[in-house]
């Protein structure tokens, strides 16, 4: 596949995809990074990689319509022919246009276990406090399709890892991280290889 990666912070799930494909577990090319932050720890890996970064942001484009902001994504996604999109702690809305050229082929990895701890501002650290002050003995990671709304789109994979009486948001960050850098990159390939489908509404993985 010829991905585009969606970044907006230290970029850590980003660099272990590119060391998935150094390594030659992974098959595909990165051959843009997206970003809103160009000052973002994220940037910075796109450049040590020779990986061409555009940054996106209303910031710079505050007057442009929505349609136009669009175009912005999709027109240099094109350049680069781009068929599969990966976030990889992207803190922006993607615009409903892009999502829908992308159906299917535009994936997220959230640090809970959705439905649950979900939705706008659940991200880093608000997350995992948010799942100890609940009292849930499990968190995990959910990786899933993205579609308009914060976080609904269908489930693609799972795992989970305890929750223990001495973990605070920091301690639980760094157990789910582990999680997103083993398993994001597994299912990345399992698209590679053309294992993942939907069917009756659900998402199977062969």
């Amino acid at each position: 596949m010829n991905i585009c990666v969606f970044a907006s912070g230290t970029g850590t799930n980003f660099e272990a995809i590119v060391n998935s494909i150094k390594k030659g577990y992974l098959s595909s090319k990165i051959s843009l990074l997206i970003t809103n932050n160009s000052n973002s720890g994220a940037a910075a890996i796109a450049s040590r990689n020779n990986i061409h970064l555009h940054h996106i942001s209303r910031k710079i484009f505050p007057d442009i319509s929505d349609l136009e902001y669009s175009e912005k994504f999709l027109s240099s996604m094109n350049k680069f022919n781009i068929d599969f999109i990966v976030l990889a702690g992207y803190m922006k809305k993607i615009p409903d246009e892009v999502i829908s050229k992308f159906r299917k082929r535009i994936i997220n990895i959230h640090p809970a276990l959705l439905p649950s701890f979900g939705g706008k501002d659940m991200y880093g650290t608000n997350v995992h406090k948010a799942v100890i002050e609940s009292g849930m003995k499990v968190s995990g990671i959910t990786i899933h399709f993205v579609d308009e709304v914060y976080d609904e789109g269908k489930i693609i994979f799972q795992h989970c890892c305890e929750v223990n009486y001495d973990d605070d948001e920091f301690s639980l960050q760094e157990k789910v991280k582990k999680l997103e850098h083993k398993y994001y990159t597994e299912i990345i390939k399992k698209f590679e290889e053309g294992k993942v489908s939907v069917v009756n509404g659900r998402v199977v993985i062969n």
